[in-house]
C-alpha cells in the first residue's frame, strides 16, 4: 500500500485511506461558492479531523486555486497531503510540453491526482482522438509527472460506464497507467448510476486482473485500488462500501456529500461506516468523535445548512419522538440506537411534541439539569401544558429553548429578566431616488428592576425593528446582548383556508457566536407572533449567559 513518506513514523496507520474531494468536486454543487479563505478554513479543518488526502484544486484552472496553493504553503497542514487535480495531456502533443501541467508541477504537491478517459465513448465522442491515442495520453502524462518527482493518484473517470460498454479497452487504460507509474487506481462512478452489486463484482474482477497481469515483485508493489462514486442513483455511499468490501482501499468523497447534481458520497457517513460497522479504521479513533462538529463548521462556511436528518451528523440522528422509544432507550440506549452518538460527536436528543408521554418530559428535563419523576405533580402539569399549547399551533420539538422556558415557568423557576410594557410598529413606504422601500419604525417600552424604558429603532422589516428597539432597551442592563444575533427566521401559516385570519407561527433562531438557541411565538398576528419568539430569544440567551458565568463548563 502506497505509505506518503511525510506522514510521521508515530502518525495513525488506516486501513482504508480516506481522500476528500470538497474543495474540488464538492464546490461543483449547484449554488456553492468557497472563498480562498473558506477553502483554507476547510483544508485546516479538515486536517484537525485527521483525514490523510485533501484535494485542493485545479491550479491553472482559475486563479483562486493557484493562489490557494500558494497560500497553503504559509499556512501548512499538520498531517494530510493536499493533492493537484488535473487532466491528462492533450491529444497529439507530449506531455513536457503541455502548458496546462506547468501550474500543476508549479503547485510544489507531492502528490497529483490525474483523470483519464476509461469510456471508449468518451474518447471518441468527447476528445474525438483515436483509442491508441487516449492510452498513450494517459502513459505519458504519468510518466511524466513521475518525472518530475511527484506521486500519481489515477482517476478512471466514468470506470464503471467503460467497463460495462468495452471491459478489454477499460483494463488497457488500467495497464496504461500502472506501467507509467501510478501508485492507486481510483474507480469513478462519474454518472453515478451503477449499483452496489455491479461494483462490487467489476472491483473484484480489476483485483483478480491486477494480480494476474502483474505477477508479485514484477513491479516492486502492486498499485492499491480506490473508489469514487456520485449519488445520482441514490448509492453513492453503498457503492463506496461495497468497494471497499471488495478490496478498495481508498475512498474518495466530500463532507457533506457535496457535490454536482446528486452529490458524492457523503464521508460524514463513509467513515462512521468504515471505523465502527466494518472495522477498517480511516481516522484516529479520537477524531471521529470530532466528526459531527466538523460537519456543522463546513456548513457553516460554506453557507448552506445542516441537514438535521443525514445519519450519524445530523441534529436528529439521535432523536427521540415517541413516548415508548424514549423510555426504551433510557433503559438501554441500544434499544433504538444503531450507535453510541458520542462516538461521532453527536448527541442524544429527546423530542417534544404532541406525541410526547412523560418518559420524554422526564428525559428532556434532565438534559436541563433539572430532576422529576412521574409522582411530581408538575410533571403533568408540563405535559398537560404543553399538549394544550401543541394543540394551538405550537411546535416544540422545533423549539427547544421556548419549552426549556416553559418548563421552569412551571416550576417557579423562570427569571423575568424584563416586563413588556408595550411596542408599537410603523411601516411606511417612501420614495429612495428612483425606487420605492419600505422603512419599518418599533417603539418598545419594558420595565427593568424597576425602571421603565421606551425605546424606538428602525429596520429594514417590522421584525428587525422589534428586535433592534428591544436590543437598545436592553443593552444597558444585559450588555450580554450585544453579543446576540438573529440567525434564522421561519414563518408557517398554520390553517390556510382561514385565509388573512389564519395563525401563524414564527420559529426564530437565535446565536451568541458559539450556541444556537430556537424560540416560537404563535398568533393570528404576524407582528406579536414575531414579538414572542424575538422577546424569548433574549431571554433564553440571557439565562444561558447567567448559568454560563456560574459554570463556565456547562456551555
Amino acid at each position: 500500500m502506497p505509505t506518503p513518506e511525510t506522514f510521521t513514523p508515530t502518525a495513525f496507520t488506516p486501513t482504508v485511506w480516506i481522500y476528500d474531494t470538497t474543495l474540488r468536486d464538492g464546490a461543483q454543487r449547484e449554488g456553492l461558492a468557497l472563498s480562498i479563505e473558506d477553502k483554507l478554513r476547510i483544508a485546516h479543518k479538515l486536517d484537525e479531523l485527521g483525514v490523510p488526502f485533501i484535494e485542493g484544486g485545479w491550479p491553472g484552472a482559475n486563479p483562486k486555486d493557484v493562489q490557494f496553493f500558494w497560500q497553503l504553503k504559509e499556512e501548512p497542514l499538520q498531517q494530510a497531503e493536499v493533492v493537484a487535480f488535473c487532466s491528462t495531456r492533450r491529444p497529439g502533443g507530449r506531455a513536457a510540453e503541455d502548458p496546462m501541467l506547468q501550474p500543476i508541477l508549479a503547485a510544489g504537491t507531492r502528490w497529483i491526482t490525474l483523470f483519464g478517459k476509461s469510456w471508449d465513448l468518451h474518447v471518441t465522442d468527447g476528445l474525438q482522438t483515436t483509442l491508441g491515442e487516449n492510452l498513450a495520453m494517459i502513459g505519458d502524462t504519468i510518466a511524466y509527472l513521475r518525472s518530475q518527482g511527484r506521486r500519481v493518484i489515477y482517476d478512471a473517470e466514468h470506470w464503471f460506464d467503460g467497463y460495462k460498454a468495452n471491459p478489454d479497452y477499460a483494463l488497457e487504460t488500467l495497464e496504461a497507467a500502472v506501467a507509467a507509474g501510478a501508485e492507486w487506481l481510483v474507480l469513478c462512478d462519474t454518472n453515478g448510476g451503477t449499483l452496489p452489486h455491479e461494483v462490487t463484482a467489476i472491483v473484484q474482477t480489476v483485483q483478480d486482473w491486477l494480480q494476474g497481469q502483474f505477477p508479485a515483485g514484477e513491479l516492486g508493489r502492486l498499485p492499491c485500488l480506490g473508489i469514487h462514486t456520485h449519488n445520482d442513483a441514490g448509492t453513492a455511499v453503498a457503492n463506496a462500501l461495497a468497494a471497499v468490501i471488495a478490496g478498495a482501499t481508498m475512498v474518495q468523497g466530500t463532507m457533506n456529500g457535496y457535490g454536482e447534481r446528486c452529490g458524492n458520497a457523503n464521508l460524514c457517513s463513509v467513515m462512521p461506516n468504515l471505523q465502527l460497522k466494518l472495522g477498517k479504521p480511516c481516522l484516529p479513533p479520537e477524531r471521529l468523535a470530532t466528526l459531527a462538529d466538523t460537519s456543522r463548521l463546513i456548513s457553516e462556511v460554506v453557507n448552506l445548512a445542516p441537514d438535521d436528518h443525514a445519519p450519524f451528523v445530523g441534529l436528529s440522528a439521535f432523536a427521540h419522538k415517541g413516548g415508548i422509544h424514549v423510555s426504551a432507550v433510557e433503559k438501554n440506549s441500544k434499544t433504538y440506537e444503531h450507535i453510541a452518538p458520542e462516538a461521532v460527536g453527536n448527541r442524544r436528543r429527546i423530542v417534544i411534541s404532541e406525541q410526547a408521554g412523560l418518559s420524554n418530559i422526564l428525559a428532556k428535563a434532565r438534559s436541563f439539569g433539572i430532576e422529576l419523576n412521574k409522582q411530581d405533580p408538575a410533571s403533568r402539569q408540563l405535559l398537560s401544558r404543553m399538549k394544550v399549547l401543541e394543540n394551538e399551533g405550537y411546535q416544540f420539538e422545533a423549539a427547544e429553548a421556548s419549552f426549556e422556558l416553559l418548563m421552569r415557568e412551571v416550576l417557579g423557576q423562570r427569571r423575568r429578566f424584563f416586563d413588556l410594557k408595550g411596542f408599537q410598529v410603523h411601516c411606511d413606504r417612501a420614495a429612495d431616488g428612483a425606487a420605492e422601500s419600505t422603512r419599518s419604525l418599533a417603539t418598545v417600552k419594558v420595565q427593568v428592576e424597576g425602571e421603565e424604558i421606551l425605546a424606538a429603532a428602525e429596520g429594514n422589516g417590522p421584525v428587525s425593528a422589534l428586535d433592534t428597539a428591544l436590543r437598545k432597551a436592553l443593552t444597558t442592563f444585559y450588555p450580554a446582548i450585544a453579543k446576540f444575533h438573529l440567525s434564522d427566521y421561519k414563518v408557517r401559516i398554520l390553517d390556510g383556508r382561514a385565509g388573512t385570519a389564519a395563525k401563524t407561527r414564527v420559529l426564530l433562531e437565535s446565536s451568541d457566536g458559539h450556541q444556537r438557541w430556537t424560540t416560537l411565538g404563535v398568533s393570528g398576528n404576524i407582528i406579536e407572533a414575531s414579538y414572542q419568539a424575538v422577546v424569548e430569544g433574549l431571554e433564553y440567551g440571557l439565562m444561558l449567559q447567567e448559568t454560563f458565568a456560574a459554570d463556565p463548563l456547562v456551555l
